[in-house]
């Protein structure tokens, strides 16, 4: 599956040459569209959609090609913004911490017809349809062109999960996995979920990827982490070797038929076989009159048209009962007369997790019910700051700017841990072997996780120069809070040239032996939610950077 990354050398012409491009920032939708485009997840597009495509795909649900595709994904922008664009020239598509993420050639600039796109796409132009109201949540001209990736958008957690397809696809055949049926969920999955994919894997010989999105949040959806830790709990109730999952970072239109056609089209891209599909499956619920907007057969009903042209089997799913008399969950056309069916509405799931009332066992999984309860906010939950960077790259200072800011703020305990104070009180007897570096960062993790576990903040700064070593402190302290990894990544000569201690020239003279970036190597981390060039920003410019990000991700207030 070709993805549109570009290779290094030209990702680093592209960031010095975006320097002197017009520059978007992406809203969090845009983002999903844009991973899906860069993954290969929405193949056959090669970027936003120019303005024949976007008509073609309104009047027919295919590409002008002739490829089937049900759901414009273009990218809206402001008029005033528009006004400077030209046709054939780059613009540049940046995060909101303005990291260039891609290049797109600007091909079309047009303004919509977004009553005709919600009549087209959702069936209706009433408001009180959820994708029709974020439709018109849109901004008022829509740019179309080829991107070319240079950094895909950063995630801070569960890295493990977000497989693109041709991660998925490399995993499939590595584990012999030839059918695969696919289940698509934006809601915490249960024991009748749990039995519909059983079920389907049985009847088509298959094994099961769990695939649920974690896009665009809507109001009323349970957030993507405590979803994703109570799909994990759910995943341990498959037979061993049957599932896999994996997160899908799709900005859901709720279009219904036309979703699930999609959502197919995007299983198959993932190396799906099948794909299940259920009753009003992507329906954005009743309207204001109460009436749902699409018959509840009516998506799979279209799915099953459109998928011998898109390459992939659906398998149709009716809603599971639970019945006293029979002990099992059977389908809702199976109940038997007169039998007794349980039920428990969302409303009163919502009451009884938030009440610390139990949970039927016959309707969910004891582990996942654990995960849904509500927790303490992260604001009053501890965590760790894990500082790596070379010698000489500001990581001290940082460090304990940071950690004075910390508590000023009050309300929380902030232990400094500085990697010479460390080297001095705990770890004196160690050398500078990988084997007592690595020595050294987990006795610097054991400590920050005691610290996190009751509710306070860790900020270590030693070197850290060994991804190993990184990555198993992040493990220990997630368990038991949460974990944040700065990379201060100042660059080698700086770190020379600021070297008010004279180390490095001692290391090239041969005088100190396996010195990191000299005699001994330092992986630079690919996965640090806040990177700072501590030869290019201030120390209060990059703790003011570092702070945003912990008030972003909820750690402060």
């Amino acid at each position: 599956m070709r993805d549109l990354m570009a290779a290094p050398e030209l990702a680093a012409e592209l960031r010095a040459r975006a320097v002197d491009w017009p520059s978007w920032t992406l809203d969090q939708r845009q983002a999903c569209d844009l991973e899906l485009l860069l993954n290969g997840g929405f193949a056959p597009l090669t970027g936003f959609q120019a303005r024949a495509d976007y008509e073609a795909v309104l009047e027919t649900g295919r590409l002008t090609g002739g490829e089937p595709w049900p759901i414009p994904v273009t990218l809206d922008v402001d008029c005033d913004f528009a006004a400077g664009l030209r046709t054939h020239e780059p613009l540049a598509l940046r995060s909101p911490d303005g990291e260039l993420l891609a290049s797109l050639h600007v091909t079309d600039v047009w303004e919509p017809d977004l009553e005709n796109e919600a009549e087209s796409i959702f069936g209706t132009t009433d408001s009180s349809h959820r994708g029709v109201a974020l439709l018109q949540g849109t901004r008022g001209v829509r740019v179309g062109g080829a991107v070319q990736g240079v950094m895909r958008p950063h995630h801070d957690a569960d890295r493990d999960l977000r497989l693109g397809p041709t991660e998925l696809r490399t995993a499939f055949a590595r584990w012999g996995w030839q059918r695969v049926v696919g289940f698509q969920t934006r809601n915490p999955m249960h024991r009748a979920h749990h039995e519909i994919t059983l079920a389907a894997a049985r009847s088509v010989d298959a094994n099961v990827l769990l695939h649920p999105v974690v896009g665009l949040e809507l109001p009323g959806d349970i957030d993507a982490r405590t979803r994703i830790r109570s799909y994990r709990a759910l995943q341990q109730h498959y037979p061993p070797g049957l599932a896999a999952l994996s997160l899908l970072p799709l900005a859901m239109r709720l279009a219904g038929p036309r979703e699930a056609v999609w959502h197919a089209i995007l299983r198959k891209n993932h190396g799906c076989t099948h794909f299940i599909v259920g009753r009003d499956h992507a329906g954005p619920g009743p309207g204001a009159d109460g009436r749902l907007f699409y018959r509840p057969e009516e998506a799979s009903e279209v799915a099953q048209a459109r998928a011998e042209e898109i390459g992939i089997e659906i398998l149709p799913f009716e809603t599971l009962c639970w019945v006293e008399e029979l002990a099992r969950h059977v389908p809702l056309s199976e109940v038997p007369e007169r039998a007794r069916v349980s039920e428990l509405s969302g409303t009163e799931l919502r009451r009884r997790l938030r009440d610390g009332l139990s949970i039927p066992s016959w309707f969910s999984f004891p582990e996942v019910v654990d995960e849904l309860r509500p927790r303490p906010p992260r604001r009053r939950e501890g965590f760790t700051i894990l500082f790596t960077g070379l010698s000489g790259a500001g990581k001290s200072t940082t460090a304990a700017l940071l950690a004075t800011s910390l508590r000023e703020r009050r309300g929380r305990d902030v232990t400094m841990l500085d990697g010479d104070e460390v080297r001095r009180v705990l770890s004196s007897e160690l050398g500078f072997s990988r084997e007592h570096r690595d020595v050294n960062i987990r006795r610097i993790g054991f400590v920050a996780a005691e610290v996190a576990r009751h509710g306070g903040v860790a900020v270590c700064a030693p070197i850290a120069p060994y991804d190993q070593a990184r990555a198993e402190m992040r493990a220990r302290c997630e368990g038991l809070g949460g974990f944040v990894l700065v990379h201060v990544a100042t660059s080698l000569e700086t770190c020379e040239q600021r070297d008010a201690k004279g180390l490095y020239a001692k290391a090239r003279a041969g005088e100190i032996p396996c010195f990191t970036g000299v005699s001994d190597p330092y992986e630079e981390p690919t996965d640090a939610e806040v990177v700072v060039d501590a030869g290019r920003l201030t120390p209060d410019e990059a703790v003011a950077k570092i702070l945003r990000h912990l008030e972003d991700q909820g750690w402060l207030d």
